[in-house]
């Protein structure tokens, strides 16, 4: 009698599956550790593409935010040169040269994200990207340089400003002072300082010329609800009164953006095509959806790319002509013309030149080394000791990549939060960080593209941005006031007083004068016991040389 025979199936692995375990064994798979680290080739690629997708962002963000302090562009480049060509209504010919500077920073930000994460992916083997950091760029543009160069500092100074800033970061991560200086920042000033970054971009993003224009100027009590229709917006200008009650215009004075809304408000087109924007976001945010900021600007930018309606980005003027014939390249490969090299140490000996640097190296300091260390806690590569594997190369890749992106002409270079999202993904080697260096790369060709995204586009972003980073204020000790009220100075004025520095400045120094009772009394009491214990040697001493006396007598 035969026994029925037994067949065996056995399924063949996937491609994908031999594809992995392939590259697992490769040279590639061997350098970034995917075996050790427990994951994969495919892995790796994913979550690369979900960190790019949700920091993309950044490559139409910073240009618009660094183009605003007029980049390289001067008097010099206006069509009629006056003191007052800069500022609205602007010089046909300043506002074509910053037209050009933004193409020029979308590059220069593309290129710098691209090596700082390369430089991060070889060196680290963390699945960290880089990319011109949010807050510094702000700082950078409205603080240091100013709207359209009224700042402090010239452009090319700050640039110079962020190259040594680099080098000096370089230095102190290379002999490891790096994290010990984060030590010594006080603990309310080091949790609400991003918290207060997060308020100063969703300020921005909520104001008419870099955002959705949604508060505006009032006479009355400075800031105001806005949203009116460009037709109905004012410029101011300043203006001197006299004794007897008459006021004349300020000679050689500036006139403001319109930023002051007769009527009609919240009518603009273009706010609430930005509020469906802001929607979108938040609705994917909420559903956890990868890419959520990108879905959202792509969408509010694709609207508006139409011309002849109310919302078009490219209006019927000269200049709307040439930022729409450029539109129509697609794919160009925009060579940098003017920011790239252009730092000058021309101000080093300015007071503001150094008050800039401390300022930036100590956003910096917190910024990158917390980022760094709170992404690869997220990962889970932080040691009990606190430290974490490629930490050194960590620290000097993104100090490095400052010095790279001020050569290049932009703003220090950071660790992105974002990258929590391809950790998310399952990223744990610098393939990731490669592959978001990968998609940097291909942005080179599509610079007409990315120019022509509105700042009613980028305006939802940075809010959303703002709500994102406000999360560490849990953290804050709000029941003690002396932790409390540094805390909160940090908070209000780093917007209101629209600047970064300010507002540390504030925190720091009330926490200083909060604690200044408390170490004085410390410090008394050091003193007392030092001289107690100072009496009691002597005593001692002097014990001891009289019975040495007694003896002496005796014998």
């Amino acid at each position: 009698m035969d026994l029925p025979r037994t067949t065996t199936t056995t399924t063949k692995p996937s491609h994908l599956t031999r594809l992995n375990a392939f590259m697992a064994k490769s040279f590639i798979g061997r350098r970034f550790k995917l075996t050790q680290r427990q994951t994969t080739f495919t892995t790796e690629l994913r979550a690369g593409t979900t960190t790019f997708l949700t920091m993309a962002y950044i490559l139409a963000i910073n240009a618009s935010i660094l183009s605003d302090s007029g980049a390289t562009c001067s008097i010099s480049d206006c069509t009629h040169p006056s003191p007052t060509c800069k500022f609205p209504p602007v010089d046909p010919g300043y506002s074509s040269c910053i037209s050009t500077a933004r193409r020029d920073l979308i590059v220069a930000t593309a290129a710098s994200s691209a090596i700082g994460s390369l430089l991060m992916a070889l060196f680290a083997n963390l699945p960290l990207a880089l990319a011109p950091g949010m807050g510094t760029n702000a700082y950078f543009a409205y603080s240091v340089v100013g709207f359209h160069g009224s700042g402090n500092l010239p452009y090319r100074t700050a640039l110079a400003v962020i190259f040594l800033e680099g080098l000096i970061f370089l230095l102190i991560s290379a002999i490891g002072l790096r994290g010990k200086l984060t030590s010594l920042i006080p603990n309310p000033i080091r949790i609400s300082s991003s918290a207060a970054i997060g308020l100063f971009l969703a300020f921005i993003g909520l104001q008419p010329n870099q955002g959705i224009g949604l508060i505006g100027f009032s006479p009355s009590t400075i800031l105001g609800l806005a949203a009116c229709p460009v037709s109905d917006r004012a410029s101011l200008s300043p203006v001197l009164t006299f004794s007897n009650g008459t006021t004349v215009l300020l000679p050689n004075s500036t006139v403001s953006s319109p930023i002051f809304c007769l009527h009609h408000r919240m009518l603009s087109p273009t706010f609430w095509l930005a509020a469906v924007g802001f929607l979108i976001i938040s609705l994917c945010l909420i559903k956890h959806i990868k890419g959520a900021i990108i879905y959202g600007v792509l969408f509010v930018t694709f609207i508006s790319w139409f011309r002849n309606t109310s919302v078009t980005t490219f209006p019927n003027t000269p200049s709307g002509d040439d930022a729409f014939n450029y539109f129509k390249k697609v794919v160009d490969v925009h060579k940098i013309q003017s920011t790239a090299g252009a730092l000058r140490f021309s101000g080093i000996t300015k007071p503001f030149f150094w008050e800039a640097l401390l300022s930036f190296l100590y956003v910096d300091i917190l910024d990158t080394t917390g980022t760094l260390y709170s992404m690869a806690n997220f990962a889970g590569f932080v040691a009990d000791d606190g430290s974490f594997e490629g930490q050194y190369f960590a620290f000097m890749s993104d100090a490095t990549a400052i010095i790279i992106g001020s050569l290049l002409g932009t703003s220090p270079v950071t660790t992105f939060l974002e990258s929590s999202t391809g950790i998310r993904e399952g990223g744990r080697t610098g393939l990731t960080a490669m592959t978001v260096a990968g998609y940097f790369m291909l942005a080179f060709f599509f610079t007409p593209l990315l120019a022509s995204i509105p700042p009613w586009a980028v305006g939802p972003p940075l809010v959303l941005v703002g709500v994102m980073m406000m999360k560490s204020v849990k953290e804050i000790e709000w029941g003690d006031m002396k932790e409390a009220i540094p805390a909160f100075m940090t908070l209000i004025l780093t917007p209101l007083t629209y600047s970064i520095a300010y507002g540390l400045i504030a925190g720091i120094g009330t926490y200083v004068v909060l604690h200044a009772w408390d170490w004085a009394i410390v410090a008394w009491r050091w003193l007392v016991m030092k001289r107690k214990m100072k009496k009691r040697v002597e005593n001692t001493v002097a014990s001891g040389a009289n019975n040495h006396s007694d003896k002496t007598l005796d014998i």
